[in-house]
């Protein structure tokens, strides 16, 4: 196999051969399948010339050793202008409506559990967050290759559709199997394909600032979660919980729409067959390896929180005028946490914030979550855990590009994604289970939380001495 650098030349050799020039060229010496090039070139058939240019450029596509084009290089991503901040806005729209949901699924488990699925436990019921978790992210593996091929027009729009109308089947559902079919399901796949859309199509806009624009189109994501627990708390004692998720809906349709028409990729599509080994070998790099492990350790831990604080405050006597705002503060102090980092990693590095900002979260969940008791601790837990969690957020996708060609974003990123999804899939469930298990006690659940954590730490650390070592650096 000829190396990366001949495949270059050969491509340009074989382009010289085909367009006449103007200037006096220097001798061909280049080797194609034991014979000249360009010699060859000049015997061959336009047809044949097209085969061979396919060949070598499909040569250097699934070569190891990537070569930029004119689309990749750090030079070509503009950073900015008017599309690229439409892209984030769009961005930020779709990621209050689908995540700023998420974020709320707390106040989702909290109604099951103590309304219409009281029969079932709560592992059981929390099973319906966490599918819906799961397919949120890990279906960006098939999203992503889709927007690698057909671009993100589509995917916006079918998503957003299969989204709202996954949300209003819920509002209408009773049974467990129809709350799963509806949330877990149809629901999770459609905000599945607007979340992977917009993450991608940001990162082909930036290079430099790409972190802090990605920190900016996340924490929409947070104000949702701020906003959304509010409303149904205040609509759900008036209407009911139907009627609080179809207005709801009906919200969430208006920023998708506004996501549909504001986001673009700067890239084209790449039309190319489905091979099993795009989304293999990327594993095969100890940097994506071990970032991908850091994502599946963290967010086994990250989604507890989130989910099972409000019990756990109800539990240690925390005022319940004060447990339905726990969710609003987490997310509200979140906003800076999903920004502030995105503008600190652009500059220090990604990897090294993200290592710091994942040892904050473990940190302080064993510190201060397992021995608090009273609602200022509670409290300051939450405000804590909100800053770091949403750092990992606005920095999760950064990190995963930095390792990546960008013109293989889409699989890349779902590959990622589809593997560190399962640790949100079984977190949630493992926590419930734990805490069954010790008769309602919920330090078995805590101490999960924060020994993932920890070990999502080491592996970062080992992603990026993949990289650099153990030296300073910026990475």
């Amino acid at each position: 196999m000829m190396k990366t650098e001949e495949k270059v030349e050969a491509i340009d050799e074989l382009n010289a051969a085909q367009i006449p020039s103007t200037t006096p060229s220097a001798p061909v010496v280049s080797i194609y399948h034991g014979q000249p090039l360009a010699a060859k070139a000049e015997t061959l058939t336009p047809t044949t010339k097209t085969a061979l240019t396919s060949e070598v450029e499909e040569s250097i596509v699934t070569d190891s050793e990537v070569v930029p084009d004119c689309h990749t290089l750090p030079a070509d991503f503009p950073d900015g202008g008017v599309d690229a901040w439409l892209c984030v806005f769009g961005g930020w729209c779709a990621m209050f409506a689908a995540f700023g949901l998420v974020n709320c699924l707390g106040v989702f488990l909290t109604y099951y559990v103590e309304g219409p699925l009281s029969s079932y436990g709560s592992s059981t019921v929390s099973w319906i967050v966490t599918v819906q978790l799961y397919l949120q992210s890990g279906s960006a593996i098939v999203w992503g290759r889709l927007y690698d091929v057909y671009g993100p027009k589509w995917l916006l729009y079918g998503g957003s559709l299969m989204y709202i109308f996954g949300l209003m089947m819920t509002s209408l559902a009773t049974q467990y199997y129809q709350i799963f079919l509806a949330q877990s399901l149809v629901s999770a796949m459609g905000s599945g394909a607007i979340f992977n859309v917009s993450i991608t199509c940001a990162t082909t806009w930036f290079h430099k600032k790409r972190a802090a624009a990605m920190g900016i189109l996340v924490s929409g994501s947070s104000l949702g979660g701020v906003l959304l627990p509010i409303i149904f708390n205040q609509l759900i004692p008036r209407l009911g919980f139907p009627w609080t998720l179809r207005i709801v809906a009906l919200i969430l349709l208006a920023l998708c729409s506004a996501a549909c028409l504001t986001i673009t990729s700067r890239l084209p599509p790449r039309p190319k067959a489905l091979k099993a080994t795009d989304y293999v070998r990327p594993l095969s790099e100890p940097a994506f390896l071990f970032t991908v492990l850091s994502g599946f350790f963290f967010l086994l831990g990250m989604f507890i929180p989130f989910n099972y604080v409000t019990l756990q405050a109800e539990a240690a006597g925390v005022s319940p005028n004060l447990v339905p705002y726990l969710l609003s503060i987490i997310n509200g102090v979140s906003i800076f946490g999903r920004i502030i980092p995105g503008f600190v990693a652009d500059v220090v590095g990604r990897y090294n914030t993200m290592t710091i900002i994942t040892a904050l979260s473990a940190i302080f969940t064993l510190s201060l979550w397992i021995p608090g008791r009273g609602s200022a601790a509670i409290v300051v837990y939450g405000a804590i855990f909100g800053f770091t969690s949403g750092g990992y957020v606005s920095i999760g996708a950064p990190c995963i590009a930095q390792i990546s060609d960008i013109r293989e974003i889409g699989t890349r990123t779902g590959t990622a994604y589809l593997l560190q999804a399962l640790g949100g899939l079984t977190g949630s469930p493992i926590a419930g289970a734990l805490v069954s298990k010790m008769g309602g006690s919920y330090l078995g659940l805590q101490l999960f939380c924060g020994i993932s954590m920890c070990v999502s730490v080491v592996f970062n650390l080992a992603a990026r001495h993949a990289q650099v070592g153990f030296k300073w650096a910026k990475v």
